[in-house]
């Protein structure tokens, strides 16, 4: 059986994209931001998710820039299950690096060109 059962995914947008790098920039080592609840993998899917489109492009860009942030070494990026097919998604906020000059906000524009 292929089909997918509606109740896999029951996400909802926790933050959008501006909201989470704030609270990265902002936040104290060892902070957790929960971006996503529900089971991201699906939610992005438009045939499957139960989000609007719009909040369904959000969190791709939510997604991808937790993503982006892990990879700068500026947070872990972690799963809690909370059950069948249902997790909350975190970023764990890392200790900003000693010898970096450069806020977040300037690496976001860099980013963004």
């Amino acid at each position: 059986m292929n089909a997918i059962s509606p109740e896999l995914s029951a996400g909802r947008l926790q933050i959008s994209e501006i909201d989470l790098c704030g609270c990265i920039g902002h936040a104290a080592p060892g902070a957790v931001v929960e971006y996503h609840r529900g089971f991201l993998a699906l939610d992005l899917v438009p045939q499957v998710t139960r989000l609007p489109e719009r909040d369904r492009l959000e969190l791709g860009r939510v997604a991808r820039r937790a993503w982006w942030a892990a990879d700068r070494g500026l947070v872990h990026l972690v799963q809690r299950r909370l059950g069948p097919s249902a997790f909350a998604y975190l970023a764990v906020v890392r200790p900003k690096p000693r010898h970096a000059a450069i806020s977040l906000s300037s690496l976001l524009q860099v980013d963004a060109a």
